[in-house]
Parts: C-alpha cells; structure tokens; sequence
C-alpha cells in the first residue's frame, strides 16, 4: 500500500510503499477513501505526544470500508462502511472504562498516534474504535466529522443549553463552521462571533442568527443585550478572544472550551460569581458519539466544507491546513 509517515518528529513526510496491514484479533482492517488533516495530527509530525513510536503515520478523521476482520470481532462484517476518530479504543476494565467514562480510560488509544492512522490506503483500528458511517455521507463529507464534527456536535449536546437558548460560538473556521450548523439545527438561538464584518454572510448562511464582530464590538456586551448566553463554544486557539467573552454568559452559563490557546486564560471571577456560571473542558468523543455526529449530520443536512487533496499531496494540504489558509477542513482522498 501507499502511505504518508513521518520517520521522526519534526520531519518531513514520507512516501512510502508498505505491506497491507492484517488486523490482529478484535481488529478490523479498514479500506481507506478518506482521510481528514486535523491540526492535532501536529502532535504526530513534531513529536508532541509522549509515548509515539516512530515511524507513523498520521491520521484521525478516517472513513473507509472494512475489507478484513481480526479473530474474535463481534458485530462487524467486510464491506460495511465505517469511521475512525480521535479516540482509538479502550481497555474496557480499568476505574474510569468499568464507570463508562471510557474517554478517560488509563490505556485509551489515540488514533494516528498509538498506532497508524488514515494518511494511508489501507489501516487496522480495534472494533470499539469503529463508526458506522450513513449512506447518503460520501467518505468526503464523513471524515472531517470523526474530529471536528463529533468535537461540536458533542460538545453543544451536553452543554445543558436547550431549544430556544441563546448559544454563541466563537470563531467561524475549521471548527466553528460546524458548531454554528449543528447549533442552529438544535433549535438554539445561535450567535456567532468573529473578527471583521466579512464573515458575517456566511455565518447567517451556516444558521447565525445574530452576529458579533469583535473587531468592532465589545462580544461580552453584545451577548449580555441578548439575555446572556446559556452556553458559548469557543473554537479558537486565541486566548485573549476566549477572555473577552467571559462576561456575555447569562445565568448557569457555561463557557466549553474546544480550541485550545498556547497561552493560559485570564479569567474575570466576578462573572462568574455573579450569574454562577462555569468554564469546561471537551473531549472530542468516542465511537458511539461519532457514530451519532454522523446520524445527526446526515438527517439534518450537516456538512462540512472541505478542500479534497490526493494521499500523495498530503505534506502540501497539510501545510495549507496549519497555516490557517484551508477552506475550511483539508480532506485527503485515496482513490480507493
């Protein structure tokens, strides 16, 4: 097979030819159509996850079809057309797995990092890790929510925020433009903010039904006109942007943190104080939740807008991606 890897951290990629993996028992092997380049997959190529083993390959917004099955799989057949996300599996029997929190399990797998991933034609992911993907999701449209979609999607659902809420999120990119399409298609009265007043058309045309450029306008003020927002989902990796909303959550508002910023937060405690209201953290999701991003995406008409590159340009779109210039998911196409 073909495959992108990196040799070492903070090298090149690397085109490769390997033999086909063979799935191991309670393992799949997994025909790779698409694969979707997340700036996580940074982890990877510069060696910031502790732990990874050298070479790998990168890659965790895999679709494909399962053209082989490990001993003991139970459930999963060849042909059936699936996805791998973020999380890679789990032990199942450790404190936080037998609790059934098993995001958090001690010995979690992390797709593209604890073992290959999807920059390839074909890989192999354990049966708890898979995804079933919908009929009417191209493997295009399927990958990039197995991060960025089950990321959002997730993330708005257990905000606490109900139909009619005010919702905001900030930031209209890779991220944000899948938050404001599945919080509109919740029923929230979504408000998206951004920086300048050219994003405004595309922020109502994804569901915004407010808008706050924060280039011109104080967002914690705007919000606060509002009512006050019942949650905001920041999808920005600036600091100083996630700081100034803080004061626009209304009453047992929640502020959900899904970018994550190099710089820590200066938080204002008053705030939150004063309307008892929160900060939270987000994990993406495990196979089920992906598998529920998708159902929800293909009902609702959900979708992500996407750059399709070839397997073999993967180092060029992975350039574009982490320069921020992508439009907006760069999506990597086998051929397959």
């Amino acid at each position: 097979m073909r495959a992108i890897q990196v040799s070492k951290p903070k090298e090149s990629f690397e085109t490769v030819t390997r033999p086909d993996p063979e799935p191991r028992p309670g393992w799949v092997r997994i025909k790779v159509q698409a694969c979707g380049i997340c700036h996580s997959d940074s982890l990877t190529k510069d060696g910031l996850f502790p732990g990874i083993s050298y070479p790998r390959i990168p890659g965790h917004e895999v679709a494909g079809v399962i053209d082989a099955v490990g001993e003991g799989v139970a459930a999963w057949n060849v042909g059936e057309r699936v996805g791998v996300g973020w999380n890679g599996g789990y032990c199942g029997h450790c404190e936080p797995c037998r609790r059934g929190d098993f995001f958090a399990c001690s010995q979690t797998r992390v797709t593209g990092i604890s073992y290959d991933g999807g920059y390839a034609e074909y890989m192999t992911a354990p049966a708890e890790a898979l995804a079933r993907i919908p009929r009417e999701l191209s493997p295009e449209e399927a990958a990039p929510l197995l991060c960025a979609g089950v990321t959002t999607f997730n993330s708005l659902r257990n905000s606490g925020a109900k139909a009619g809420d005010l919702v905001a999120v900030l930031g209209v990119g890779g991220l944000g433009h899948l938050a404001l399409q599945f919080a509109s298609k919740m029923g929230f009265e979504t408000v998206a903010i951004a920086r300048g007043a050219d994003k405004e058309p595309l922020a109502r045309k994804l569901g915004a039904i407010h808008y706050i450029d924060s280039q011109a306008q104080n967002p914690a003020q705007e919000l606060a006109k509002l009512g006050g927002a019942k949650a905001i989902l920041e999808t920005v990796t600036d600091a100083r942007a996630i700081n100034a909303v803080i004061g626009g959550l209304g009453v047992n508002g929640k502020l959900i943190i899904a970018g994550a910023p190099s710089e820590p937060l200066q938080v204002p405690v008053m705030p939150l104080i004063s309307n008892r209201s929160s900060i939270m953290g987000w994990y993406s999701g495990t196979s089920i939740d992906s598998e529920e991003t998708l159902s929800f995406s293909s009902l609702t008409g959900v979708r992500s807008m996407n750059e399709i590159y070839r397997l073999e340009d993967a180092a060029s779109a992975y350039e574009r991606m982490i320069s921020g210039k992508a439009q907006f998911r760069a999506v990597l196409k086998t051929g397959n």
